[in-house]
């Protein structure tokens, strides 16, 4: 998993959200447009592309998306 496709798929959840304005150090909740419906969204990207389960508990521990892919990758 490489983390520059980790932020295309997560930019992917968002509808008016470009992966140009992401990187690691995103603080992702901050975005506009981050709901609770987009964080359900995301944990549900992250099962179905990498076979890793993330709870809602576990995205409220994660600050930035880089911190999201450490977890992610940490769990592969």
């Amino acid at each position: 998993m490489e983390l520059v496709d980790f932020i295309e798929k997560f930019a992917e959840q968002f509808d008016d959200v470009d992966v140009e304005q992401l990187s690691s150090t995103t603080k992702f909740r901050e975005l506009d447009g981050y709901t609770s419906l987009v964080a359900l969204l995301i944990i549900t990207m992250i099962d179905e592309e990498y076979d890793v389960t993330v709870t809602g508990d576990d995205m409220k521990q994660q600050a930035t998306i880089g911190d999201l892919y450490n977890l992610v990758s940490s769990r592969l």
